[in-house]
């Protein structure tokens, strides 16, 4: 018999502020409350609240047959104590049912497992107890960030007890091989790994609303008979996707909610089929053979690899330099600082910063809250670099108010940003496998903060996606006390080698991600468009 598994990511970042050059050493919160606030108020009316009241009458009407699973971040659990007490009790409630499980992932949503195991696992063990504070429940499946992975990660997770892990189906790991089965790593015993299947995922995810598609209108008598033709040849089909792709990526007049109150039904329709939760579906299921992942991917973007976040030299420095601190600010034994430090390791910061183009960029673009890669990179380096001034400080090494003046002063100089990226940049330049022993930690590079960009931008209401990364390039090894500088100028030549980004949307716009080149297993020809505005 086989079973559907419905799993979904629900995250909402700190935004950081845009904090200048003229910010450092007067105001040491980054984050953008309002905007942040903002957005969770809007996302919380148009998805969660309404997307869980009807999951939690399909749990219902079905007799509790239905069943699904969440992975939420820490930093969106966060948010939802601070903002949305009403968001968090209706998950509450649905955890209630018996029907819901509970991912495992790192709480403040990072690439930490790259950089830091130490890091990795505390976050990971912080997740697992505010599951449980809140839920109830102790996490038994994990969810990389991203849905990053690879063989060594697999058997960590399995070293830490979990019984299994989610994945990316990739094709070329797969090997013509169907993704509805599940499968294990070659370097482990027991941990089970279930591949998304992202075709029919994405169908629902990125496609339902687009008008150009060859399949479009999707109902759920049409989806259902797609999930039913894996009858045969495969065992589960897991389904993953962002939870705000009802009632915000796709919107309600789209006709997404009634596609999901039918869906349910329409697979009940055939006599084979269930829903079943991860735990369930690794209690019932064997493997079939191994997916031999060497390098790490995800779920993000055309390339499925770690590009999304490590694909230029703006993120690569920005990462190094955040790492960098780690053994300080762990050193202090301060809550505070330890949690502000970790909410800047938030994967959707480097993300921002990615300089794609075509459709991936367009979304990166479209789920950013700045006008430009440049610019995200800007605010980020300075709140960071305040955030040292400030570590250094607490650590006693006697960072005064007037040396903390006079780096701001520094600010006023024009320098000549190391960072800038071209289409000329091909992706070959900037890949580097990481092998399957412990990926290597970038080591601190010289990085250049960079001061208010001359046009003010406006606050957009975004609502972040969540896309694959690539290989990582590591940065030079040199460590620099960062050096404030003003890049007005040079960020206007930079920006002249990437796509306009200044540009704000009219409305929300139908999100259509760049599928991988086979085509289905339904054999229906997919169209593939990039992010339209309405």
């Amino acid at each position: 018999m086989p079973s559907v598994c419905f799993y979904f990511q629900v995250h909402q970042p700190f935004r950081l502020k845009r904090y200048t050059h003229t910010d450092i050493g007067t105001d040491h919160l980054y984050e953008d409350d309002v905007l942040n606030k903002q957005v969770l108020d809007k996302v919380a009316e148009r998805c969660y609240l309404p997307t869980n009241k009807l999951m939690l009458e399909l749990i219902k009407k079905h007799k509790k047959k239905f069943r699904i699973s969440y992975s939420i971040s820490g930093v969106a659990l966060e948010q939802f104590e601070k903002w949305r007490p009403d968001v968090l009790k209706s998950f509450v409630d649905l955890a209630k049912t018996g029907c819901v499980e509970f991912l495992s992932e790192t709480y403040n949503h990072s690439l930490s497992y790259l950089f830091s195991k130490d890091e990795f696992k505390r976050q990971v063990e912080l997740h697992a107890a505010k599951i449980k504070k809140l839920f109830g429940q102790t996490p038994v499946v994990f969810r990389n960030t991203e849905l990053i992975y690879f063989n060594e990660l697999a058997k960590y997770a399995e070293d830490m007890g979990y019984k299994g892990i989610i994945c990316e189906g990739v094709d070329w790991i797969l090997n013509s091989r169907t993704p509805n089965y599940l499968y294990k790593a070659p370097n482990v015993t027991a941990i089970k790994s279930l591949l998304k299947n992202y075709r029919l995922s994405d169908d629902v995810a990125f496609r339902f609303s687009d008008k150009n598609w060859s399949e479009h209108p999707l109902t759920a008598e049409k989806f259902a008979s797609w999930v039913h033709n894996i009858a045969g040849n495969g065992e589960v089909v897991n389904l993953f996707m962002d939870y705000e792709t009802f009632g915000e990526h796709q919107w309600e007049e789209s006709g997404i909610f009634e596609f999901l109150k039918h869906l349910p039904e329409k697979i009940f329709l055939h006599p084979d089929f269930d829903f079943l939760t991860p735990s369930e579906v690794i209690a019932k299921y064997e493997t079939h053979g191994v997916y031999d992942a060497h390098a790490p991917n995800s779920w993000a973007d055309t390339e499925r690899d770690l590009s999304a976040w490590l694909s230029n030299n703006m993120q690569q420095e920005a990462m190094a330099k955040v790492y960098a601190l780690e053994t300080q600010v762990k050193g202090l034994n301060n809550d505070e600082v330890l949690a502000q430090w970790a909410r800047l390791l938030t994967s959707d910061h480097f993300y921002y910063m990615c300089t794609k183009y075509w459709s991936d960029g367009d979304v990166h673009k479209y789920f950013s809250p700045y006008d430009s890669p440049y610019e995200a990179y800007m605010y980020y380096i300075n709140a960071l670099a305040d955030f040292e001034l400030q570590l250094d400080i607490k650590s006693g090494k006697g960072k005064s108010k007037k040396t903390v003046a006079a780096v701001t002063d520094k600010s006023k100089e024009v320098v000549k940003t190391p960072v800038a990226e071209t289409q000329k940049i091909k992706a070959t330049e900037t890949k580097v496998d990481l092998k399957e022993t412990a990926p290597q930690k970038l080591a601190p590079a010289k990085v250049v903060t960079t001061s208010k960009a001359e046009s003010k931008v406006d606050k957009k209401e975004v609502t972040p996606l969540k896309t694959a990364p690539a290989s990582v390039t590591p940065a030079a090894k040199t460590e620099v006390k960062p050096v404030v500088t003003k890049v007005a100028e040079t960020a206007k030549k930079e920006t002249k080698a990437i796509p306009a980004t200044n540009k704000k949307p009219e409305a929300k716009p139908v999100i259509a991600k760049v599928a991988a080149k086979p085509a289905p297993a339904n054999n229906k020809k997919v169209v593939v468009k990039k992010a339209a505005k309405k």
